[in-house]
């Protein structure tokens, strides 16, 4: 979540999954706000590279892999539920591959069965533990085949995500033991953008991250996070963030002594 300390109205709530999913789905979430009349609130996100399920507005929408941050107008008082899969974990839910919904948000009956029970339990429980309980008993009434290629690509993002050198298809695809065109045909049909977006992705959440907690030494964390020059870095982190690293690490310090 991007300018984190802004959101005092607004409620995250994350419950881990049963044993049964923890192999599909990485957490259930909820955000919950209640703001006065008249007031609006703008929420941003770096999105992960996972497909989202999400109950809100009274229906249930497929969330794929966003190509760009996310962002979001607030007001009055309501709340969401959403299904945050691992990488790669909804293509035995969805049966095709989840390049076909990258950068979209599609209504969940248009890729998935039996919606409306999940749009009526998820709506009839009265709070965030009752609602996950309710989207948990929809996932394992239509739990899915095994697909061990699902473990492939967790381990495959978690790699990226863990080893900033890391900055080359290449370099993965040895750790993987893979072929770079393997790789390439892992990440396009079960993460569902490419591996080199998720090099990327990771580096700017990790750049936010760092600008977010004070003073950073620009040039250093731009050779950090594999980048050649400093420009390059600051090109990168205004595309993907709107504005540049100086800039977003002045609006979080105003957060805090506001």
């Amino acid at each position: 979540m991007l300018r984190p300390r802004t959101f005092d109205a607004v409620q995250l709530s994350r419950v881990a999954p049963t044993a049964e999913l923890t192999g599909l789905v990485d957490i259930f979430w909820s955000v919950a706000w209640d703001l006065p009349a008249g007031e609006e609130r703008t929420q941003e996100t770096l999105p992960y590279p996972a497909v989202h399920l999400v109950v809100e507005d009274g229906t249930a929408r497929i969330y794929g892999v966003a190509t760009e941050r996310f962002t979001r107008r607030l007001s009055g008082c309501d709340w969401v539920l959403g299904v945050k899969f691992h990488p790669g974990g909804f293509r035995p839910y969805l049966g095709s591959s989840v390049s076909g919904v990258r950068g979209r948000v599609i209504e969940a009956t248009e890729a998935l069965p039996d919606v409306p029970a999940l749009v009526d339990a998820v709506l009839a429980a009265a709070d965030f533990a009752s609602r996950s309980e309710a989207a948990t008993g929809w996932l394992l009434d239509h739990l899915p085949a095994p697909d061990p290629v699902v473990a492939e690509a967790i381990r495959a993002v978690s790699l990226i995500a863990e080893n900033p050198a890391i900055v080359r298809v290449e370099e993965l695809a040895e750790r993987l033991g893979r072929s770079v065109r393997g790789v390439q045909r892992l990440f396009t049909d079960y993460v569902g953008v490419s591996p080199k977006w998720v090099v990327r992705r990771f580096r700017m959440h990790e750049a936010a991250q760092r600008a977010a907690e004070g003073l950073v030494d620009w040039a250093a964390l731009a050779a950090d996070l594999g980048y050649y020059d400093q420009p390059h870095f600051v090109r990168d982190f205004t595309a993907t963030v709107g504005v540049p690293p100086a800039r977003y690490a002045e609006e979080c310090a105003d957060d805090v002594s506001s």
